[in-house]
């Protein structure tokens, strides 16, 4: 009729990790300089470099990360406006790449933000 049937889905913007589905694939992805290490507790706040710890994204968004903890976080905490202190990633479909990581400070104050990373997280508002 006027097409409406035939449209496509958009296509996503930014890159696609969604074939990066085990661990194994992202440290080889990792080791060939297409993704680098995050730690979701930063090092400075005392978490440790283990697996637990460890997400693989591409490169640029430990350092987007470290700026927010470093340059915002940090001295929330050291004013004694917040007192914990969470980073959680957000996962699409069975890639082991986040979309996105949200970090939320808080107690007795409360900073919020999400760092989107690729695919579905990339479209929101």
């Amino acid at each position: 009729m006027f097409g409406w049937f035939n449209k496509k889905s958009p296509q996503p913007n930014g890159p696609d990790f969604s074939a990066i589905d085990s661990r194994e694939k992202a440290l080889e992805l990792f080791k060939r300089g297409g993704l680098e290490k995050l730690f979701l507790m930063p090092l400075e706040f005392g978490g440790t470099d283990n697996t637990l710890n460890t997400l693989y994204v591409p490169v640029g968004v430990a350092s987007i990360k470290a700026g927010i903890d470093n340059n915002v976080i940090g001295p929330l905490a050291a004013e004694g406006k917040i007192t914990k202190y969470t980073a959680s990633p957000e996962y699409q479909g069975k890639s082991f790449i986040p979309i996105a990581i949200k970090i939320v400070a808080s107690d007795p104050g409360e900073f919020t933000t999400t760092i989107n990373i690729w695919g579905e997280a990339l479209s929101r508002e």
